[in-house]
């Protein structure tokens, strides 16, 4: 009797997530399209570039939001004029920013099962982070083998690997599956529930009676 009702519901529950997703996707899809890519795109970058400005002890000149790729002018700090080698990186936010309708879309067809709500709050964090660490790491690599290349940085092999195996498992890895990541991250976590404080049973003691009222009591016993 079980087997019998679950297969229904299971039906039921893949419609209503189907219909959820594509409606959520279309919704989410225009605006992100018009105008929320480029503003999310261009706070990643900023985010990212304060970061690797402290690393690589580079300043900041410019910065130029294209259509799908931001510009940003970077010169190496606490140098003399003379020794002013300014670069500039073309970050691709397109890249990692055209997953987002996505993964918000399957974050909207998770709702109705989702006990716990904070676990969007993880999931977008998660996503946030990894757009961050992409922009981070490709900074971080470009800036490496230009700094080196005019003797601001010591040459380092295993710092120059570090960057690109960074980068590249960012690149090619997590931000290709980054969807399918999220995903599955609310799957696993979908039945979690807030902890709740055990509260435990005391038991309730009686009321204690005032020692006037308890001398008075005794007096009239004895009378």
């Amino acid at each position: 009797m079980d087997s019998q009702n679950i297969t229904p519901q299971l039906k039921s529950n893949i419609i209503k997530a189907a219909i959820i997703f594509i409606v959520a996707f279309i919704v989410i899809l225009i605006p992100w399209l018009y105008f929320l890519d480029s503003y999310y795109g261009m706070v990643i970058a900023k985010v990212a570039t304060y970061f690797i400005t402290f690393i690589k002890n580079v300043e900041v000149t410019e910065f130029l939001r294209g259509k799908d790729i931001i510009t940003v002018g970077l010169i190496p700090a606490n140098t003399g004029l003379s020794k002013v080698i300014e670069t500039t990186i073309e970050i691709p936010t397109s890249n990692y920013a055209f997953n987002i309708p996505l993964s918000l879309s399957i974050m909207a067809a998770f709702y109705p099962f989702i006990k716990s709500k904070s676990i969007y709050l993880e999931a977008i964090a998660i996503l946030v982070f990894v757009h961050f660490l992409f922009v981070f790491s490709l900074e971080g690599e470009k800036l490496t083998k230009i700094l080196t290349v005019h003797g601001y940085e010591d040459p380092s092999t295993v710092v120059q690997i570090f960057w690109e195996f960074l980068w590249g498992f960012v690149d090619n890895m997590v931000l290709r599956f980054e969807p399918f990541l999220i995903g599955a991250y609310l799957f696993f976590m979908r039945n979690r529930e807030r902890k709740k404080p055990d509260v435990i049973d005391q038991p309730t003691e009686a009321p204690k009676q005032h020692p006037v009222y308890r001398q008075k009591k005794s007096k009239k016993k004895r009378r």
